[in-house]
Order: structure tokens, then C-alpha cells, then sequence
């Protein structure tokens, strides 16, 4: 027999572990339960990821250093790098004020620099440089996709020419990794040639370039063929420039980096076809629904492709849209669907940081946005917002998970106990607390905590307290 008064007797028995708080991830687990896409194996040949990285640091080394000196060694605030501040990072890095430009170019292409306004932020991934191969590789990616920006077209030619030409490479460098080795420029071109007039097929577009004659009735027009050689050498030139081949004579290699990327992506398009749910063709939810079962990895490929398909505005409003729905694991998701999108979606989550449903989510995007650690991101809530979130997520899991993973997730309250987070869950008026309550109190083992958060939930129904 004991003289302690029951609660006193839980609080004491019941200390939970203060644990770092990763709401989405026990969200996730809770629908993947062990039933994971296995991750594909690269090519064989392929270099460690270390190895990715390295190279990958290799060629953007004076971007790095542009970089760094733009956003952390002159003045807070300073705008973007032109006329004057040009010629002081040059004098500064050594370099010439046109590798200053072409080192600043890159680094914003790659992510490692942000403009807010007039103000230059560095960029998450130029803060994990050193010590995140995968943030490296990531970043290198998004310059060899805006190899067309690093290295600006012929002027004599016209834009939809170009645009065009831009579409077909992919089937280049397709035909270029499947042969796993040198591939001549007759060949390249002769599958540019092919795949500009499908283009033209698929486009229904009269041919640009001269016509000696009209076509006979029923015959496909030509392709400006004159036009169509130096537009593949300068696509070479300029997939090289970002370090994802090399040239030889009469021939073109990709390189380690190169073959690996687009094998990625490659990937991704099969990842894409293969969506249970055909998730790239569907509404925000749907595509989210299809993604719940996947890794973040595969997630973020699906994410990436569904975005490619729609124009970013329409996109982060249908993703803010579906996160204030009733789907908790649904909200959780369209804010990795929105990390994906990152600067474009910054005013919008701002904001949704107003609407108390989706504040926690915002602020942790944010954060991450401005450039906090994903561990650390949520130091910037409140006791208050954190127990709405720690509400929210038993919420996903309740819905969408198993019971044992539901008492797992009391060891990511930041309350130091059952009793202090039971009095602080009654306190938020979250709508779903006592949804939460019950399924917690039907899955805990133990009958003394089961009772007292059932105690809860009977309180927050009746409105007592």
C-alpha cells in the first residue's frame, strides 16, 4: 500500500525520454511498416557516393569559394554580385572577375546561394557542404540540369530552336549511358535529328529553317539539318562545362558523374511509371496518398516529378491546400512535398504560419529554409506548438499506423512526464485530442497510464478539467 496520490504515482513510473521530436518520420513509419521499396543498385562501375562527391566538389570549387565570400565575407545584406562587388571578390579570391561571374552564376544555379530580396543568404547546401556527400551530389545535379543556362545558346539562333534541342538531350545522354563508353557525334546526331522530328511530330510544328521546296502531301517536312550540327556541339560543350562528359575527337564519354546522373534519373521516370496510383497525373492528395508508402528518397522523386508537370504556383497552393484537410499524414507529407519546391514557395508557407493548424509545419520549414539543421528546426516552436504537433502526428499514426508505434511516439514529448503532457495536450484544443487519447489509452500496456489518459479524453469531451 501507498500513500502517493495516483497521479504522483504516474508522473513517477511514467517519465518518458526526452528524445529529439521527428514528428513525419514516425508518421511515415506507421504507413511503410517494413514494406519499403528496396533501393535500386546504380550501374555497376558507378563510384562510391564519396567518390560522386568528390568530383562533384571538383567542379564546383570556385563556385563554392564565390559563394562563400558572397554570402558570409562582406557586409550582411549585400545584393547579388555585380559592377564593384565583382571586381572586390576577385581582388579577394584571386580570380578574374569573369570566373567571379561564372563561379557566381553556378552557385546559384546549384543552391548555394539564396536571393531574398536584395539580401544574399547562403544556401542549405553550401552549409552542409563539408560534411554531406548526398547535399553535394544534390547540388551538383541542379547545375548539370541548367547546363543550358550555364552555357547560353548561339544568338543567331532562334529560342524555340533552342528549346527544342534542349528537350532532345535527354535522349543524347540516354543513348550515351546505355553504351557505357565513347559514342561518336555522327551518331548523336543522327538520334538528335530523330528525336527533333518527333518533336515536331508530337508538337505539330512546321520545321524552322529554310525550305528549298514545299513537301509532297503526306511526306514529313525536313529538319533544318544545317542548323542541328553546331546546336549538338554546343550541347556537348556545355554538358561538359558542368563536368558531365567529356570530349574527344569526333566522340563524347560521359563522365563518372555524368553516366551516375542520369541513371538517377532514369530512375525516376520508372519510379514515376511504376506509381501504384499513377501519382504524376493525379491531385496533390492522391499523389500524396501514393507517396505515403514510399521512402523519402523514391518520395522526393515523385515530388520532383509531379512538380515538373505543373506550374509552382498552382502546385503550392494545391499542396496548402490539401495540408489543411483532416489528413494529418497528409499535411506532414505536403510539407516534404514543399521542401522539394524550397524558394518559389517561401511567401506562401509565411503565410500558412498564421493558420494554427499548419504554424508548427511552416515554422519547421522555414527554418530549415533559412538554413537550421533538420535536428534542430524545432527549437524555433514553442512548447505550445510542439505539443500540437507531437497531437497532430499521433493523429497520422492513429490513422494510418499500428499501436505499438503509437506508444512509441510518448517518447518524443517534450513534456518530461505522462501527467504534464496529458495536461498540456487538454490545453491546446487540437480537434483531434481526444481521438488521440483514446487510441493511445486502447494501446498502452500499461493499465495505470491507459486509465489516466482515458481520464483525459473523457475530460477534453465533456469539457472539463
Amino acid at each position: 500500500m501507498t500513500s502517493r496520490k495516483p497521479d504522483e504515482q504516474l508522473a513517477r513510473n511514467s517519465r518518458l525520454r526526452l528524445v529529439r521530436a521527428r514528428p513525419l518520420t514516425t508518421a511515415r513509419r506507421a504507413v511503410t511498416g517494413g514494406r519499403d521499396r528496396p533501393a535500386p543498385r546504380p550501374p555497376e562501375g558507378t563510384p562510391p557516393p564519396a567518390e560522386l562527391a568528390r568530383q562533384a566538389r571538383e567542379v564546383l570549387a570556385h563556385a563554392v569559394r564565390v559563394a562563400r565570400w558572397a554570402a558570409g565575407d562582406r557586409d550582411p545584406g549585400a545584393g547579388p554580385l555585380a559592377g564593384p562587388a565583382r571586381e572586390r571578390a576577385a581582388a579577394a579570391l584571386e580570380l578574374t572577375p569573369e570566373q567571379v561571374g561564372a563561379g557566381w552564376d553556378r552557385a546559384r544555379l546549384a543552391g548555394l546561394v539564396e536571393l531574398h530580396g536584395a539580401a544574399v543568404r547562403p544556401g542549405w547546401r553550401l552549409q552542409a557542404w563539408d560534411r554531406d556527400d548526398s547535399a553535394v551530389q544534390r547540388g551538383w545535379v541542379a547545375l548539370f540540369d541548367a547546363w543550358s543556362l550555364v552555357h547560353p545558346a548561339p544568338d543567331d539562333v532562334a529560342p524555340a530552336t533552342v528549346a527544342e534541342v534542349v528537350e532532345a538531350v535527354p535522349q543524347v545522354l540516354s543513348l550515351l549511358h546505355l553504351s557505357a563508353g565513347p559514342v561518336t557525334v555522327p551518331a548523336l546526331l543522327d538520334l538528335l535529328q530523330q528525336r527533333v522530328a518527333e518533336l515536331h511530330e508530337e508538337h505539330c510544328e512546321v520545321p524552322y529553317g529554310p525550305q528549298s521546296a514545299p513537301a509532297a502531301p503526306g511526306t514529313p517536312e525536313p529538319v533544318a539539318e544545317d542548323l542541328l550540327p553546331p546546336l549538338l556541339d554546343w550541347a556537348l560543350e556545355g554538358l561538359a562545362g558542368v563536368g558531365a562528359l567529356t570530349l574527344g575527337e569526333g566522340q563524347a564519354t560521359l563522365t563518372p558523374l555524368g553516366n551516375w546522373a542520369v541513371w538517377v534519373k532514369l530512375e525516376q521516370i520508372c519510379v514515376a511509371a511504376q506509381s501504384p496510383a499513377g501519382n504524376i497525373e493525379q491531385s496533390a492528395e492522391h499523389m500524396l496518398r501514393g507517396c505515403a508508402r514510399l521512402t523519402p528518397g523514391p518520395a522526393r522523386a515523385e515530388y520532383r516529378a509531379w512538380l515538373a508537370a505543373r506550374t509552382v504556383g498552382s502546385a503550392v497552393t494545391e499542396l496548402l491546400s490539401v495540408a489543411r484537410g483532416e489528413d494529418a499524414l497528409l499535411r506532414g507529407l505536403a510539407f516534404e512535398a514543399l521542401r522539394v519546391v524550397g524558394a518559389p514557395a517561401e511567401s506562401e508557407v509565411r503565410a500558412a504560419a498564421s493558420d494554427v493548424s499548419l504554424r508548427p509545419y511552416a515554422l519547421l520549414w522555414l527554418a530549415e529554409y533559412e538554413g537550421a539543421d533538420r535536428d534542430d528546426a524545432s527549437e524555433v516552436l514553442t512548447r505550445e506548438e510542439s505539443t500540437w504537433l507531437w497531437v497532430d502526428t499521433a493523429a497520422a499514426v492513429a490513422d494510418h499506423g499500428e499501436s505499438d508505434l503509437l506508444v512509441r511516439h510518448l517518447e518524443s514529448a517534450v513534456q518530461g512526464n505522462v501527467p504534464a503532457l496529458l495536461d498540456e495536450v487538454r490545453a491546446i484544443g487540437h480537434p483531434r485530442t481526444v481521438q488521440v487519447l483514446v487510441a493511445l489509452a486502447a494501446a498502452h500496456p500499461d493499465p495505470a497510464l491507459a486509465k489516466a489518459v482515458r481520464r483525459a479524453a473523457f475530460q477534453v469531451h465533456t469539457g472539463g478539467s
